[in-house]
């Protein structure tokens, strides 16, 4: 799995507002002018205003201030030196998926509305066109349309799907579902889980009871426990991230919605603040816009360096 020209081609697009506003204003900012308290001031300005976070900012600016001490920068200049920059600060951020278990189970975790049933089914449709056997499983049972939509997916890419009615102990699907994925040999069983329960206590403890069943019954499962985050959501995304990753132990991120978000240096920002690989990211609606992380790519994307 990689990231498709079609994916690297909707970045670009979807960051052209972040882009222009970076080369504007930097080529404002350095257009024959001396590094002052005032350049200063308005670059670190203009990369808040990209997402990119108060540390990379001050990072940034502090590695600027040193080169031009050494002469005059232009805003090219300082627009090659911050994709450097980024490139080295997303630096380990991308991670191939850990499929190598047959079964590999790869439980999908997030908040209703991220986008995470979805990517379960997606993910399920990218592995089938790699050859591999697939099986999904509908634990999220508090939510009936969840149900059904993870069966939607399993008709469109020809994959069985382990369910129960709604209402039902979303372990006992998860149960069923390591067991059907062993007996039938399968390459690959992703588990869809709730998104939403009355508390974050009481949806931490039913997706951790999910995942400690899933270890009992197949050793070392979930092999993956993705947390799939809405780009656009920024801090409290990244906090809830947080709570996600001390109650489950995340092994790595699916970002999405980078479609429907102009502010793309977030993607650094939840790298930086939470250290977790981004392992996958999306980018449209369809089939296709689920791909690996490239971390050039989305530099360029970003930078347009």
């Amino acid at each position: 799995m990689r990231l498709f020209s079609g994916v690297a081609e909707r970045l670009r697009e979807s960051f052209a507002r972040t882009r222009e506003s970076l080369e504007d204003g930097l080529a404002r900012i350095f257009s024959g002018r001396e590094l002052d308290s005032g350049t200063v001031e308005a670059l670190e300005e203009i990369l808040l205003q990209a997402d990119l976070g108060l540390a990379t900012a001050e990072e940034f600016v502090e590695a600027v201030c040193d080169d031009a001490r050494r002469g005059q920068l232009t805003g090219d200049d300082v627009r090659q030196a911050l994709a450097a920059h980024l490139r080295q600060a997303l630096k380990g951020a991308d991670a191939a998926l850990d499929l190598d278990a047959r079964p590999a189970v790869v439980l999908v975790v997030g908040v209703n509305g991220s986008g995470k049933t979805t990517t379960a089914g997606k993910l399920g449709w990218r592995l089938a066109q790699e050859g591999r056997q697939v099986i999904l499983a509908a634990a999220d049972t508090f939510r009936a349309a969840a149900i059904e939509q993870l069966v939607r997916w399993g008709e469109r890419i020809g994959a069985p799907v382990i369910r129960e009615a709604p209402g039902a102990d979303p372990s006992a699907v998860a149960f069923d579902a390591v067991k059907a994925a062993q007996a039938r040999h399968a390459d690959v069983l992703v588990v869809d889980t709730a998104g939403r329960l009355h508390t974050k206590a009481n949806l931490m403890a039913e997706v951790g009871k999910v995942k400690r069943v899933i270890g009992r019954q197949a050793p070392g499962a979930p092999h993956e426990t993705l947390l799939v985050l809405d780009a656009t959501t920024g801090q409290n995304g990244i906090a809830q991230a947080r709570i996600f990753h001390d109650a489950l132990g995340l092994t790595g991120l699916v970002l999405t919605k980078l479609d429907g978000t102009a502010k793309g240096g977030v993607v650094v920002r939840i790298y930086r603040e939470l250290g977790l690989p981004i392992k996958l990211i999306a980018a449209g609606e369809q089939l296709q816009d689920l791909a690996t992380f490239d971390p050039d790519a989305f530099v360029t994307a970003l930078v347009g360096a």
